[in-house]
C-alpha cells in the first residue's frame, strides 16, 4: 500500500505538469479501450454479479452491480464527455488589482492524489479514474469485494489509454486486495501519499470513513430525497415527475424515497399519483392522513429515516411549506429535495429555506448526476458544506492558489 502511495504521488506530479491536450487525449484514449474491452468487462461482471446473488445480497443491490454492453457504452460515452469539457487546471477564478499595483490571480490547480472508496457501482472507477485526471490529479481506487473482478478490468482499460498519451499508468492504480486493513492505510493517508478521500457507498462505509480519516474527506452521505407537491402544482407534473423521481432507477441516490403532499390537495391528487406509482410497481407506505385518502400500508417512524433504494415510497401529508421544509430539514441527508409548484414566491422560499446540496423546483430528483449537470459525470454527490457541495466533478477536484504579479514592490 506504501508503494502504491508513493507511485501516485509521483505520477500525480507528471499528470499536473502534463498541458490539457495531453490529458484530454488520455481520456479520449480511455473511452476507446473501454469500448475495446466490452467483452472482458462483462464476462468479468457476470462473475461479480453471479458471485454477489449466491450471497442472496438485495435487487437494488444486483442492480447498482450489473453492467450491460449499453452501460459499457454509456460508460465510454462518460469519458468522451469528460473530455469534452474544459480544463481546469490554471483556469483564473478571480483576478484583481490592488492600489499599489500588484496584479492578484487566484487559479485553479490539482489537489494531487485523490483516494476513492466505493461499494458495488463498479463504472465509479471509470467516472472517479477520469474526472481525477481531468483535474490534474492521480487517483487510488478501492472497490468492494462485490466488484472486483469488473473494477481490475475497467482499470487496465484506463492504464492503457494513460499509456496510449504517455502518460504515467500509476495514475490510476487499484488497490489490489479487499481487505478491509487497505482502507484503514488509505484513511490514515497512505505516509502522506493521499490528499483526500472520496467516499461513495452506504451508511457503514461512509461512518467508518469519517471515524477513521485523518486526510480531508468529501462526503457523500445517503440519499435521503424528497419531492414535495405543493398546493400550488400542476396535477400533470406533479405526476409525472413524481413517478419519474421514485422509479426511473430506484437504486441512484438521487431517487426520491419520501413524497411530501400539501393538505390542501392531497384529496384530489395523492389518489391519482398512488395509482400511478402502483401501475409501476412501487410500493407505498404512509402516514394515517395519507392512509385515510388512498389504500397503503403504515409508515413507521424509521420510514422516514430509511433510503430504500427499491421500489419503496413513503407518503406524508403536510400541512403546508413550513410543515414540508421542517420534515425535511429533521429526516433529510442534506442531498437532493424538490418542490412542485406554479407558485413562485413558494419555489423562491422552499430553495432558499431548504439546506440541500441540490435543490429542484419543478423537476425530478433524478436529476441529481454530474453528467446532467454538464460536468461531464461526477465522482458523487458532496452532502458536507465545505469545498465542494452537490455532484463532484472535475472542477470540484481542485483546490487554488494565488498568483501574484508585481513589478517590484517592497511593502513599506
Amino acid at each position: 500500500m506504501r508503494d502504491i502511495g508513493q507511485r501516485a504521488r509521483s505520477a500525480a506530479g507528471a499528470v499536473r505538469d502534463a498541458d490539457a491536450a495531453t490529458r484530454t487525449g488520455a481520456l479520449v484514449a480511455m473511452a476507446e479501450h473501454i469500448s475495446l474491452k466490452t467483452n472482458c468487462i462483462l464476462d468479468a461482471n457476470a462473475k461479480d454479479v453471479a458471485a454477489a446473488r449466491d450471497s442472496g445480497v438485495s435487487a437494488a443491490f444486483i442492480d447498482r452491480l450489473t453492467l450491460t454492453a449499453e452501460r459499457i457504452k454509456a460508460v465510454a460515452s462518460g469519458l468522451d464527455d469528460i473530455a469534452a469539457i474544459p480544463d481546469p487546471v490554471g483556469a483564473e477564478m478571480a483576478r484583481w488589482t490592488r492600489p499599489n499595483g500588484l496584479d492578484i490571480a487566484r487559479v485553479r490547480t490539482p489537489i494531487g492524489v485523490i483516494g476513492v472508496i466505493f461499494e458495488s457501482r463498479p463504472n465509479v472507477a471509470a467516472d472517479a479514474g477520469a474526472l481525477a485526471l481531468r483535474a490534474g490529479n492521480a487517483t487510488i481506487l478501492r472497490g468492494g469485494s462485490d466488484s472486483v473482478m469488473t473494477v481490475a478490468q475497467i482499470a487496465i482499460a484506463l492504464r492503457a489509454g494513460l499509456r496510449e498519451a504517455g502518460l504515467p499508468e500509476d495514475a490510476i492504480q487499484v488497490v489490489p486486495t479487499t481487505d478491509r486493513a487497505a482502507v484503514g492505510l488509505m484513511l490514515k493517508g497512505l505516509d502522506g501519499a493521499i490528499d483526500v478521500i472520496v467516499p461513495r457507498g452506504g451508511k457503514s462505509l461512509v461512518g467508518r470513513v469519517h471515524d477513521e480519516a485523518r486526510v480531508p474527506v468529501f462526503a457523500h452521505l445517503e440519499g435521503l430525497c424528497h419531492t414535495y407537491v405543493h398546493a400550488g402544482a400542476d396535477p400533470a407534473k406533479a405526476g409525472a415527475i413524481v413517478v419519474n423521481a421514485k422509479m426511473r432507477r430506484v437504486s441512484v441516490c438521487g431517487a426520491t424515497e419520501t413524497l411530501l403532499i400539501d393538505r390542501a390537495v392531497a384529496p384530489s391528487l395523492l389518489p391519482q399519483i398512488a395509482d400511478s406509482l402502483r401501475a409501476a410497481g412501487c410500493a407505498l407506505r404512509g402516514g394515517d392522513e395519507a392512509r385515510a385518502i388512498t389504500p397503503m400500508d403504515a409508515a413507521t417512524e424509521e420510514d422516514w429515516r430509511t433510503e430504500y433504494l427499491d421500489a419503496i415510497l413513503s407518503v406524508r401529508v403536510v400541512d403546508g411549506l413550513d410543515a414540508a421544509i421542517a420534515h425535511i430539514a429533521r429526516y433529510g441527508t442534506s442531498h437532493t429535495e424538490a418542490i412542485v409548484t406554479e407558485d413562485a414566491t413558494a419555489a423562491a422560499e422552499f430553495t432558499k429555506r431548504v439546506d440541500s446540496a441540490i435543490v429542484l423546483v419543478n423537476a425530478s430528483t433524478q436529476f441529481a448526476d454530474g453528467g446532467e449537470f454538464g460536468f461531464g459525470g461526477e465522482i458523487g454527490i458532496a452532502t458536507g458544506r465545505l469545498h465542494a457541495r452537490g455532484p463532484v466533478g472535475a472542477e470540484q477536484l481542485t483546490t487554488f492558489k494565488y498568483v501574484v504579479r508585481g513589478t517590484g514592490q517592497i511593502r513599506p
